[in-house]
């Protein structure tokens, strides 16, 4: 329910005089202090994606496609919404590195894996306990500073299988931008466009994660629709990753804009390409205003509350803050690749710097020592629990989970 230790400040930290010489640089190559973290591994912080699993089980209870697409599109949008406010970076993943999780109570067992260090890419994998679904894909998250701000570009496909239905859903993840790197209120962003396709019937869902625009207007929000596969719109489905998403048919959204357009109400919007680089004005827009819901939607997706106490604790979600509890007895269960063991993601969490510094240092250099033997071995590195494949559904390269 908690943590340890109440978040570690970075106020007498110099960010500035790390990031000064890694402008438009690629950031997975360069080791950060220990100050930028969270308490959790980035292979942790993909297993937040099941957050929201509930939407995959109403996704597979529905009869009709469309609506099962409805649901699917909410759960993509809810994959990013642990983010909201989450300004501290996850510990990058040790070659080898595992973290498995069971949830009963929730009905489905996940399993991740660092499966390449340069270029850094983790794998996980995700079943119903009732062979329901499958969940997978694999992330290269590629980090760029731009001088105040960092850019994360998640490369990788999501990829949901709903068995009954004999469906597969596949989408990317949008882009992500943290601001104010070096001073100011740091906040969040997440823009670009997110295209679900449902392979086995050929709808898709294309949604809009809106950059902010000026004076904030569109912060957060996140519009798109249904089309099915004769390219004819069906739904609208609108709202903000940060709070709940909403469909209606698209005769009543239309009906809505145009009385909108009477009462003079939504002034033509300019088209705006959004970049992190070269940005002027950074300050974080302060809109408190929620989703404006047109008569006629449907709740797709509504956020879990935050525990109250979720800024002293790197503002995780309740959710969060579970997965790297060691309950009595899992030690003797995990394999000793376990995120759940690493000594540095522990000292931080129990408030100990110094110590987590010293033990990301040591890690770090044990793996630099371990490629190095590699090398002059000429033994390439072999993964546990993925193997390098094609995805059935895309067609492209993609890490798939080899099977217990």
């Amino acid at each position: 329910k908690t943590l340890p230790a109440e978040t570690i400040s970075r106020n007498n930290f110099s960010v500035w005089s790390v990031l000064k010489k890694c402008i438009g640089m690629e950031l997975s190559k360069i080791a950060m202090p220990v100050v930028f973290n969270e308490p959790l591994s980035f292979l942790q912080r993909i297993s937040e994606y099941m957050e929201h699993t509930h939407l995959i089980h109403k996704a597979c209870s529905l009869s009709d496609s469309i609506d099962r697409m409805q649901v699917v599109a909410a759960f993509a949008v809810s994959a990013v919404a642990s983010q909201w406010e989450r300004t501290g970076k996850p510990f990058n993943p040790l070659l080898g590195e595992t973290y498995e999780l069971i949830r009963e109570d929730e009905g489905y067992r996940l399993i991740s894996e660092q499966v390449s260090h340069h270029p850094p890419i983790s794998a996980f994998h995700a079943q119903s306990l009732k062979q329901e679904f499958e969940f997978y894909g694999s992330i290269y998250p590629k980090l760029k500073f731009w001088g105040k701000s960092v850019e994360a570009e998640p490369k990788g496909t999501m990829t949901l299988e709903l068995l009954k239905h004999k469906e597969a859903y596949t989408w990317t993840n949008p882009m992500c931008c943290v601001h104010n790197i070096i001073l100011g209120k740091l906040w969040i962003e997440q823009y670009g466009t997110v295209e679900i396709v449902n392979h086995s019937t050929g709808d898709k869902c294309i949604l809009n994660f809106k950059p902010c625009g000026m004076f904030g207007k569109d912060l957060h929000k996140v519009e798109g629709y249904i089309q099915d596969k004769s390219k004819k719109k069906r739904q609208v489905i609108y709202g903000k990753w940060t709070e709940c998403m909403y469909s209606i048919d698209l005769k009543f959204y239309d009906t809505y804009k145009k009385s909108e357009k009477k009462t003079g109400s939504d002034p033509k919007k300019l088209k705006q390409e959004r970049t992190c680089e070269g940005e002027e004005e950074d300050e974080c827009p302060d809109v408190q205003e929620t989703v404006t819901v047109i008569p006629g939607s449907a709740l797709l997706w509504r956020i879990t509350p935050r525990p109250a106490h979720s800024a002293q604790m790197y503002n995780f979600t309740s959710f969060a803050a579970t997965l790297n509890e060691l309950e009595p007895g899992m030690e003797r269960l995990l394999a000793p690749t376990d995120c759940r063991l690493r000594p540095d993601i522990r000292a931080m969490e129990n408030g100990d710097i110094d110590l987590a510094s010293a033990e990301k240092e040591r890690l770090e250099e044990k793996q630099r020592a371990a490629r190095r033997d590699r090398s002059k071995d000429e033994e390439e590195w072999s993964t546990r629990w993925f193997h390098l494949g094609i995805n059935p559904f895309t067609g492209a390269e993609d890490w798939l989970y080899a099977g217990f």
